[in-house]
């Protein structure tokens, strides 16, 4: 198991299906090898899910094969 990167200086983009009224708004931060951080953007200074880019594009995948409008 290798040790969690240093997200301090992550620069994170809000998802486009994420809304200002406080409802549903997740982040991802690019540009870390290997792994893409998700967190709540309500509390950024809270835990962010480490997962694996290959899971991530699998994952990001299924749901455009789900959700034809969301590609």
């Amino acid at each position: 198991m290798r040790a969690a990167p240093d997200l301090s200086t992550a620069v994170w983009r809000k998802s486009s299906y994420s809304n200002n009224d406080g409802g549903v708004c997740v982040e991802v931060a690019d540009h870390i090898p290997g792994l893409v951080p998700v967190r709540d953007s309500k509390n950024p200074h809270g835990p962010a899910l480490l997962i694996p880019d290959r899971a991530w594009t699998a994952f990001i995948s299924g749901l455009k094969d789900a959700h034809p409008a969301a590609r």
